[in-house]
């Protein structure tokens, strides 16, 4: 099976979605998305595997998108994209995409659905304990 994380390593979120992906027998692909930011076309493509708009993907906190304005209405998502591609600091994190989908892992038990053999049981970094049962029909 083959997972990719859009990661960032300064975030909580992010580490621990790669922790539970790891702890799930996973070694994904993983994409320094500040290092090595996603083009406009993989946004987009990225944005449609998730079923979720644009606006769904900027992040506010700790970046720049007061300043940009970008809370207003008059920016199209063509223009959006290319804010993100810019600034890849407005791409939502953690980003995560298997066989099974793609989904913008907040929180980051989201992964759970993600993953093949997911661990039925994990502590995050701040000790809170996650757990996960998968139903028989979900294969």
């Amino acid at each position: 099976m083959s997972v990719t994380i859009y990661h960032n390593p300064q975030c909580g979120t992010s580490r621990n979605t790669l922790a539970i992906i790891r702890a799930s027998g996973e070694e994904p692909v993983i994409i320094d998305y500040l290092q090595t930011p996603p083009s406009k076309e993989q946004l987009s493509e990225l944005i449609a595997a998730m079923k979720i708009s644009v606006r769904d993907l900027l992040r506010e906190k700790g970046t720049s998108f007061a300043e940009l304005d970008l809370a207003n209405a008059k920016w199209s998502d063509d223009q959006l994209l290319d804010f993100m591609v810019q600034h890849p600091i407005l791409m939502n994190r953690p980003v995560v995409t298997s066989p099974l989908g793609a989904a913008l892992c907040r929180p980051s038990e989201r992964v759970l659905d993600l993953l093949e053999n997911p661990v039925a049981s994990f502590t995050k970094e701040d000790g809170e304990q996650i757990f996960h049962t998968r139903s028989l029909s979900a294969h």
